[in-house]
């Protein structure tokens, strides 16, 4: 990445029920192997809500509705530099299954969710849910 390239747009669902937080382990870079909201990049043209309502359903096969905005940051590195936002969403159908790049797909007790190895911007996500 060089320092004239913009940052691109990344989008999360925070989706509670239950006092479970619905989380995918990454297939991919960045972040490889560590756990997240489902989310990710937005496509040119794409409006915020329809890319993250479009990332929950590629990754974990539920359709969610979108609320409102929780968190907002970036993650920063050698090679990425991406504005995260991140919007509450509720599960209106599907069935759970891990799809495209997410290696894994379930639902966390909120109360656990700092035990698995969650990305960088994940601790501030989970300590806002958390309220």
């Amino acid at each position: 990445m060089t320092r004239s390239e913009p940052p691109q747009v990344g989008v999360g669902v925070a989706v509670v029920d239950q006092g479970r937080l619905l989380m995918v382990k990454r297939g991919r870079e960045p972040g490889k192997g560590l756990w997240a909201v489902p989310g990710g990049k937005v496509r040119r043209g794409e409006p915020l809500a329809e890319a993250a309502r479009r990332e929950v359903l590629e990754e974990t096969g539920l359709n969610v509705e979108i609320g409102e905005v929780i968190w907002v940051g970036e993650h920063l590195s050698d090679d990425h530099h991406i504005v995260l936002i991140d919007f509450l969403g509720t599960v209106i159908e599907g069935n759970l299954e891990a799809a495209d790049d997410a290696d894994d797909a379930r639902w966390v007790e909120l109360s656990e969710a700092e035990e698995y190895p969650l990305t960088p911007t994940m601790y501030e996500l989970v300590e806002e849910l958390r309220g």
